[in-house]
């Protein structure tokens, strides 16, 4: 029986959960900030939410590709590989140490196009995050997945791009698999190709471990907390451009626009090459 995955359009699902401390603190140490827990009412830092709404699916559950398996909640896409291409997010209100916060998920889109590599499904998730029983969003995040073909003998990767030649700011990251690890226990994220080496060469056909896309995301705010520590984030966007791998560091950089309203964020690889850009818009 053919499966149409635009039935999947318009699911939705409901995720409860709490703004623990001891995450934070572990992310902190992670990404080489002060590790005490923080105290309730602390304000999560941007795109720190990703620590919460979990995906638990049981061992018996999870796929060869160590996601769970397709179907449930997003469509059984029948393409093997998944990353995740790009989100936006609006922030209206903050997200605070202690909240009990609700998550309401829907599938807003699905398509399917064809690319030089071969079959690509595109899935388009809404989430409205909710603080403390409000009836108002605090958060909104669209999520984009991108599905695509094993890869073939043969097959041409798309040019890169070099990444912008100019930085207001600019920090070194070593990409290695400690960090990588330690992300992936955070987020309680099993995708193989973050942390097991033989699957993503021998299977996946990459070259190493691939740094996540929404560590990168991370990466980039970090960036801009650290050079703006007072600045108000209202609106962030991001997209994946090329896969960064743990074999060799990358960089991250920031530029502010000359009316201070917006910040071009984006990673370049060890080469060069742009591998994310970004926009922050602040208040």
């Amino acid at each position: 029986m053919s499966i149409n995955l635009a039935d999947w359009v318009g699911r939705t699902e409901i995720i409860d959960d709490s703004v623990t401390p001891t995450p934070v603190a572990a992310l902190s140490a992670t990404l080489d900030w002060p590790s005490q827990r923080p105290a309730t009412g602390t304000p999560l830092p941007t795109l720190w939410h990703w620590l919460y709404f979990l995906p638990l699916a049981p061992q018996a559950d999870i796929g060869p590709d160590g996601h769970p398996k397709r179907g449930g909640f997003l469509p059984p896409v029948p393409l093997p590989r998944r990353m995740w291409a790009g989100s936006d997010f609006v922030f209206h209100d903050p997200l605070l140490v202690g909240d009990t916060l609700s998550r309401t998920s829907t599938i807003v889109d699905v398509k399917e196009k064809s690319g030089r590599t071969g079959n690509l499904i595109f899935v388009k998730v809404r989430h409205e995050i909710r603080r403390n029983g409000s009836a108002g969003v605090a958060l909104t995040e669209h999520h984009n997945i991108v599905y695509r073909d094993a890869p073939q003998p043969g097959d041409i990767a798309p040019p890169p791009a070099s990444a912008p030649a100019e930085a207001a700011w600019s920090r070194p990251i070593k990409a290695d698999d400690v960090l990588l690890f330690r992300y992936s226990a955070l987020t309680f994220n099993g995708h193989r190709i973050h942390y097991d080496r033989k699957y993503v060469t021998e299977v996946e056909g990459y070259p190493g471990l691939i740094v996540h896309g929404p560590l990168i995301a991370t990466l980039l705010m970090d960036l801009l907390r650290r050079q703006l520590p007072g600045a108000v984030v209202r609106k962030f966007e991001f997209k994946a451009i090329r896969p960064t791998f743990d074999i060799h560091p990358f960089a991250v950089h920031g530029q502010p626009s000359a009316d201070g309203k917006t910040v071009h964020l984006w990673a370049s690889d060890h080469e060069g090459w742009h591998t994310m850009d970004a926009t922050a818009t602040l208040d």
